[in-house]
Order: C-alpha cells, then structure tokens, then sequence
C-alpha cells in the first residue's frame, strides 16, 4: 500500500503567542462570549440576524488589545463592527471593555481572518475593512509570511460593497510600499490616494499610543485607503 502524500500546511501570517491571560481576561471569555462572541462553526453569518438591524458593517482584522475597534465603534453607534483576533488576552480584554463601556454594536471571531473571510462573511456586505499595524515580517525569508498577498486582498475585495473601502496602516516602511504594490495590482480596487500612494491618517482611524510614541522618535505611518470599483 502506498503511503498518501503529507499534506500541504498553508502559511500562516501570525504565531500564537498566547502569553499571560489574566483571571479578568478569562472570566470574560467565559461569561462574556455568549453575548459579543461568533463562532466558525455558526457560519456563514447573516449580518443583519447577528446585529438585529441593517447597517454599515465594519470588519478589523487583528484587533490586538481592541483599542482602536473599541473606539470607532463608540463613536459610530449607528454602524456595526466585527472583529477578528487569534490571540485570546486581547479579546478577553476588549470583552471586558466592551461590557464597561456599554458598546454593543461589536461582535468578536477568536479566530484566523482567512477562514472568517472564506466562510463566514457574505459577498459584498462589508462596507470597510480595517488592517492596522500588522506583523511586517521584517526578515526577508520570512517575507512570504505578510498577510498582505493577491490571494487575501482578493478575497477582502469580494467581501466589499461597491464603493466600500479597505484601509491599511503600518509603521514600516518597506512593508507599506509592499502594500502599495500588491493593492496597486489587484483588479477592482481604485487607490483614493490623489498622488496614488498614500493618505493622510482618516479621523476614525484612532492614533495609538505605540504610534504616537513612534512618531516621537521620528517613525513614520502609512495610511492607505482603496475603494471597490463597481
């Protein structure tokens, strides 16, 4: 009998690095997912079902702690905000802020973005999709790692509205211009960048304290915002 083939593993952008989960963090995840928690098993999701309403939907990829999600989302409580996250510390901890802050227009995937985008989300219900500061990957070898490839940005572009946006922010330089030239290529994004590179920080996009601390030290910030064509 001949042995079958070892499968392929696929790539993946991030490492789970779960590091310390604070008894807060894991009383939310506990009693707290019920509430503001989707699940790769209950999908594909009706965005309308899951909200109880129609209305602007936002998704952030890689959340982190929640910073900036819980803020955009407390600004704007006629939109709705999914977030994605794999590292569980930072969804215990928006959990918990969410719940504080009495924001209920967010809904939280622990989970890898590819497999959220592949199933769970409709074609064309997303109206933005939020990348900020991903791990760059700054190694060339380990260059291939970037979420930011023609496959995944593809597959944010069928997800988008016509007209809806896909924003990215990063701190490197490099990995900006790689941004710029892998969204610059893809059929059905139109950079609203006037020179057709980059934009000045949108206002919802909330700085950061690693950003303002960076800027101080005279890093720069890339913003870029395409839109989808048609």
């Amino acid at each position: 009998m001949t042995e079958a083939p070892p499968k392929h593993r696929p790539i993946r952008s991030f490492v789970r690095r779960e590091g310390r989960m604070t008894p807060a963090q894991q009383r939310a995840l506990d009693e707290l997912w019920p509430v503001y928690g989707l699940d790769l098993e209950n999908c594909p999701l009706d965005p309308e079902a899951v909200f109880g309403r129609r209305a602007p939907l936002t998704l952030e990829i890689g959340f982190g702690m929640g910073d900036a999600l819980l803020a955009m989302a407390a600004a704007a409580p006629d939109a709705d905000f999914i977030g994605v996250e794999v590292h569980r510390p930072g969804v215990g901890s928006l959990l918990n802020r969410l719940q504080a802050a009495g924001v209920t227009n967010v809904r939280v995937f622990c989970a890898d973005a590819v497999e959220v985008l592949e199933r769970c989300l409709p074609a064309g219900s997303l109206d933005r999709v939020c990348l900020f500061f991903p791990d760059p990957w700054h190694k060339k070898r380990h260059h291939k790692r970037r979420l930011v490839q023609p496959p995944f940005v593809e597959r944010v572009r069928g997800r988008l509205a016509p007209g809806g946006v896909f924003h990215l922010a990063t701190d490197w330089e490099d990995y900006a211009r790689h941004m710029l030239e892998v969204l610059s290529r893809s059929e059905g994004l139109r950079n609203t960048a006037p020179d057709g590179r980059f934009v000045p920080r949108p206002s919802y996009r909330p700085e950061t304290k690693f950003e303002r601390r960076g800027m101080r030290l005279g890093h720069g910030v890339w913003d870029l915002v395409f839109e989808r064509a048609g």
